[in-house]
């Protein structure tokens, strides 16, 4: 399966994970190359939370993306009132999101993610859609 496809493939199954916890959304195909519109991936909202989202999949490690499009992402995301967020999902591991702005910036201007900090320290979809709780020591 070439890369296109699988990517594709994944973006698919974000929207439709997203549709599922109650959100409106959708996907702009080839969102990078069939226009020179600043678009992201996928548009998510629930009528009080609104994301946009660059998506990325990776069967190894790490998962980049170039300064333009994180740029872009960000531009689309304050003109639409979104919350803009970067999707990684590795093989075998769920999807876990990060604003731009706590991802791992290298010397040439484009942004990292590995594997092993979407999982320490990326956002779960739960949390991303509202869905989890978080519990104090003391409640235990």
């Amino acid at each position: 399966m070439s890369a296109n496809r699988k990517g594709d493939r994944r973006e698919r199954e974000l929207v439709n994970e997203l549709d599922a916890a109650g959100f409106a959304v959708m996907r702009a195909p080839a969102s990078g190359s069939a226009t020179d519109r600043d678009l992201p991936d996928v548009l998510a909202g629930n009528g009080k939370t609104f994301y946009a989202i660059e998506a990325k999949s990776s069967a190894g490690d790490p998962i980049y993306l170039t300064g333009e499009e994180v740029e872009s992402l960000i531009y689309f995301a304050r003109n639409f009132g979104a919350n803009a967020r970067i999707a990684v999902r590795f093989d075998r591991e769920d999807w876990y999101f990060f604003h731009p702005g706590d991802c791992y910036t290298t010397d040439g201007g484009n942004y990292r993610v590995k594997k092993e900090t979407a999982l320490a320290e990326g956002t779960d979809f739960d949390e991303l859609v509202g869905h989890s709780t978080q519990a104090s020591l003391d409640e235990h």
